[in-house]
């Protein structure tokens, strides 16, 4: 792995971890499609699943006096279980399918949220269902759980700050059941992972993020980080899909 890559590597995590403090998501959308670049599918969402439980835990403690338990208690056995049925399609697929899955997954979901912040409230636990399913389905193949829990959000007219705090134990129950899922499994074998030096600079990267976006966040306004979030992952994500159906 070259410098540059690495460093590259490293500039992800640090932006997304930022994002994530100034508006409760942004990790996932940065940090997956851009390791997923670099380094291949497989291998990148799984750093980036480790990267995600660390940030997860630092900015949960920022944000825990927001977050809506109940509705988390409700929504994480599903994240458990579409994390466990997304492990057994990364073992399934070949790296270009999962450079499909990726991009596309990624790319649908931020179409669905656009879709449902125009439409009417929907109630019953139908959306929360689905929400969570898809969140775990997409959060192991793809590292990115933040567009399913967004639809669902402005599905049901969440408020944005118990939305964002409650995202967080949502994350780290869904990216620890990845890497549990996918270790257990062999999907993603320990011998493909990059050195242990390599991993602990990456995974160094998201408190610098994290204290980061601390700083930033009485200057930058959410909505601004997660329109940034949302075009670095909409770049990303069409990046990985073509890769894939050129490699098909």
């Amino acid at each position: 792995m070259t410098a540059a890559v690495l460093a590259a590597m490293c500039a992800a995590v640090i932006a997304g971890a930022a994002l994530q403090r100034i508006s409760g998501m942004g990790l996932g959308l940065v940090v997956a499609p851009s390791l997923t670049l670099l380094v291949g599918p497989a291998v990148g969402v799984t750093l980036s699943n480790v990267v995600a439980v660390v940030t997860a835990v630092l900015v949960l403690v920022a944000m825990r006096g927001d977050v809506d338990w109940r509705r988390w208690g409700r929504l994480a056995p599903l994240v458990v279980v579409g994390s466990c049925v997304g492990a057994a399609a990364v073992g399934a697929f070949r790296e270009a399918w999962l450079d499909v899955v990726v991009g596309s997954s990624v790319l649908l979901a931020m179409a669905a949220s656009a879709v449902l912040a125009r439409r009417r409230r929907l109630d019953g636990p139908g959306a929360g269902v689905a929400a969570g399913l898809a969140a775990g389905f997409m959060n192991t193949t793809s590292g990115v759980a933040a567009p399913a829990m967004t639809a669902y959000a402005l599905a049901t007219r969440w408020e944005q700050r118990s939305f964002a705090a409650t995202l967080q134990p949502v994350y780290l129950a869904a990216n620890a059941t990845s890497l549990l899922v996918k270790a257990s499994s062999g999907a993603v074998p320990l011998g493909a992972l990059p050195s242990v030096w390599v991993c602990g600079l990456v995974v160094a990267a998201a408190p610098v993020g994290v204290v980061l976006g601390r700083v930033l966040a009485a200057r930058v306004p959410a909505t601004a980080a997660r329109r940034l979030a949302v075009g670095v992952a909409a770049a990303g994500g069409a990046l990985a899909c073509l890769r894939g159906l050129l490699a098909l």
